[in-house]
């Protein structure tokens, strides 16, 4: 989730997102890495979107903060769409990480999937702005794979995590690492709708505002 400012004298869209992270595997500098790591996807293709009889520059701001004293009604009583609360524990249920759901503000990450340059952050920053997985997940012949796609996608050789290994098979399907966000996932925002108000600022995503507890190992 975040608010969308419409900065006419800059010819920018600006993202902005604050990050809160807490949990024990939470630190600031794991804060502040996870935050640069989605601004740096994000702003990669150097996206521009035609607003009003103009193109506007997109820039995801995304900031990182780490709140060992955070609350759950610090996490529900919240009303700035900025900001977003998302747990960090070595261990997760499933196995995975994950926010609650398409447009939210809340969500938890499991620390191995953050680390040693991982898209997965950048990938769930995406659920929380709109974004869904595709329907389609044979994209062979389409090249680098978006940054929405899933874990078990089937692309082309280089990007699996074995390129000698046969489709579906072990090491035959995406390595998330190689995701990459493209001027597609940008058009898909559709940022030329949001509609607003006479600041110039428009809300993206949505309230979830969900407080997670550490998950126990059964």
């Amino acid at each position: 989730m975040g608010e969308a400012e419409l900065d006419k004298q800059q010819a920018a869209i600006k993202i902005h997102a604050e990050l809160f992270f807490y949990g024990n595997a939470a630190n600031e500098g794991l804060a502040v890495q996870i935050a640069d790591d989605i601004a740096l996807h994000w702003n990669e293709p150097a996206a521009s979107v035609w607003i009003d009889d103009a193109w506007y520059r997109v820039n995801f701001i995304i900031k990182g903060f780490y709140s060992a004293e955070l609350t759950d009604l610090d996490v529900y009583q919240n009303t700035d769409p900025r900001k977003n609360y998302f747990r960090i524990e070595e261990y997760a249920s499933g196995n995975i990480s994950f926010v609650d759901g398409i447009n939210c503000n809340t969500g938890y990450f499991k620390l191995d999937n953050l680390l040693n340059n991982s898209t997965t952050a950048a990938h769930e920053f995406g659920h929380t702005i709109g974004l869904e997985h595709p329907e389609m997940l044979d994209i062979r012949g389409e090249g680098v794979p978006g940054i929405m796609y899933p874990r078990g996608t089937i692309v082309d050789p280089q990007f699996q995590y074995d390129s000698n290994a046969q489709p579906l098979q072990p090491g035959g399907t995406m390595n998330p690492f190689t995701r990459k966000v493209r001027l597609k996932d940008i058009d898909t925002l559709r940022l030329e709708r949001l509609s607003f108000n006479d600041n110039g600022l428009a809300m993206i995503g949505d309230f979830s505002s969900v407080w997670h507890e550490a998950h126990v190992r059964g």
